[in-house]
């Protein structure tokens, strides 16, 4: 009887317990969390759409429009000139650049010219007594022979038998031998055609130069010119003549060059179009590289804005009430950092800067700069903020 009688008061002491526990469960309430709404600080732009010039990016190096590279046709020890024959020499204009030595080739020039000069000594008598009439230009071309000196122009024929006659005598296959041969004995002489500089030299003073072997490089120093590569589509829209403003790397100096051709042929494999740029400017190389902008045409009616602001290709971010919103636009052309777009409002409040996890719906905050004025109270000024 005492078994059973515990037995029946720990049953009820577990039931009591388990209600206990269920109404204290049951009792205790959890208030709901509250969802902090985080309001994002932006900056904002008024649309106004106006004119915007595009412009053409474009990079290249420099090359000197006038450029020769020494060759030599003949072959013969290299003799030292007034200057050396050395990189970043400047010459003027006619000054020798490379001199060979031409001594045993001089002496077959001259023989040569005296070969020719012999000729007509001989037929002057028979001028005098057969053509009396043509006697005096020939004799009047004998004193002017000089010998040191290019072999002056043979007279003028006048008349068939005068030609006959001269032709008979083999003057004039001489004269020309002897030019032929002043033409080479002047190639044993290199001169600079215009001012410059050498900029390689692959010979020295006392070399034995070969025929077709390369000296060096000469360029002209005073104009350069800029090949660039421009998207067909901007084709019809570079014209001859046109100005461009160039820059280095580092922004630090600006140069104005202008188009001066343009190929007319579009690169198969790039579709791009080769034009020419012509600048002059004492500080710049050979080499140098440079980037152009090519003013193209105007957009009318449209605006500028960083290509972060673009979303999807086609849409940017507007503020309508404090949230924000997405709308539809064309974009016209793309730069590296600027895009043009058309079709946007006048007065439209759109974003300056990129908001990281923009959606539309989004609450915003339009940031206000504040303004310091200064007023001026006797001899103390007090400054005042104000929110616009």
């Amino acid at each position: 009887m005492r078994n059973i009688i515990l037995s029946v008061l720990g049953l009820l002491l577990i039931a009591g317990s388990i209600f206990f526990a269920i109404n204290i469960i049951d009792s205790k309430t959890r208030p709901k969390p509250r969802t902090s709404k985080v309001i994002k600080t932006v900056f904002v732009d008024t649309i106004q759409n106006q004119a915007i010039p595009i412009q053409i990016a474009a990079n290249g190096n420099l090359t000197a429009k006038r450029r020769l590279e020494l060759y030599a046709e003949v072959q013969g020890i290299f003799r030292g000139g007034s200057k050396l024959f050395k990189t970043g020499q400047k010459y003027q204009k006619g000054q020798a650049l490379i001199r060979i030595d031409a001594s045993e080739y001089y002496a077959s020039v001259q023989s040569a010219k005296s070969t020719l000069y012999n000729l007509i000594t001989s037929i002057m008598p028979d001028l005098r007594l057969d053509y009396p009439e043509i006697f005096e230009k020939w004799q009047a071309y004998l004193n002017s022979f000089d010998m040191n000196k290019a072999t002056p122009k043979l007279p003028e024929i006048t008349s068939e038998k005068e030609k006959y006659f001269i032709t008979g005598r083999n003057i004039y296959t001489t004269y020309y031998n002897v030019k032929n041969l002043e033409q080479r004995l002047a190639k044993y002489t290199i001169t600079a055609p215009f001012d410059g500089v050498l900029t390689e030299a692959l010979v020295n003073e006392g070399t034995l130069i070969r025929q077709g072997q390369k000296l060096g490089e000469y360029i002209d120093t005073g104009i350069y010119e800029m090949q660039v590569a421009i998207g067909k589509e901007y084709g019809d829209l570079l014209r001859i003549g046109k100005s461009v403003t160039l820059a280095n790397l580092n922004k630090t100096k600006t140069y104005t060059g202008i188009v001066t051709r343009i190929n007319g042929r579009v690169d198969q494999a790039t579709q791009t179009i080769t034009a020419f740029i012509e600048v002059e400017e004492p500080s710049l190389k050979e080499g140098m590289y440079l980037e152009a902008s090519l003013d193209a045409k105007n957009e009318e009616n449209a605006i500028e804005i960083d290509r972060s602001l673009l979303q999807e290709g086609n849409k940017i971010f507007v503020v309508k009430d404090s949230v924000l919103d997405v709308v539809d636009v064309n974009p016209v052309y793309f730069s590296d950092k600027k895009v043009v777009l058309k079709g946007v409002p006048n007065q439209t409040v759109i974003l300056s800067k990129s908001v990281p996890g923009a959606y539309a719906g989004m609450l915003i905050k339009v940031y206000q700069e504040k303004k310091r004025t200064n007023v001026m109270s006797g001899d103390n000024t007090v400054s005042t903020a104000k929110n616009q």
